[in-house]
């Protein structure tokens, strides 16, 4: 179901372009299409904005989705049409682990964090 592979690139803007490597990575990385709130938290806009673009990669053939079925969302445009996806739009990164100084000589740790 992918369009032509001469046919894409310069079918889509560069905005597009990212929601659909956002749609194409996440789907690689997480076996299945993400939910429209994944793909909100990720470009961190609101639920209307997303809604839009993602009728608008539908009505333009870039995407295809099954009507009441969640996380239906297929990329047809060929992945070498694709650009890389730009990293994390202002995506803050969390640790959640711990620091710990171990005395070499010990078996006990002191948690520093």
């Amino acid at each position: 179901m992918n369009r032509a592979a001469g046919d894409s690139h310069s079918n889509f803007t560069s905005r597009q372009g990212q929601y659909l490597a956002f749609i194409h990575a996440y789907t690689l990385v997480n076996g299945r299409p993400p939910a429209q709130a994944d793909i909100q938290r990720f470009f961190q806009l609101t639920p209307p904005s997303v809604h839009q673009m993602l009728l608008t990669l539908e009505r333009e053939g870039l995407i295809s989705r099954r009507p009441g079925a969640p996380r239906s969302i297929a990329v047809l445009v060929d992945r070498s049409a694709l650009p890389d996806p730009e990293p994390g739009y202002r995506q803050t990164v969390k640790i959640t682990v711990q620091r710990y100084q171990c005395a070499s000589n010990t078996i006990s740790c002191v948690s520093r964090g």
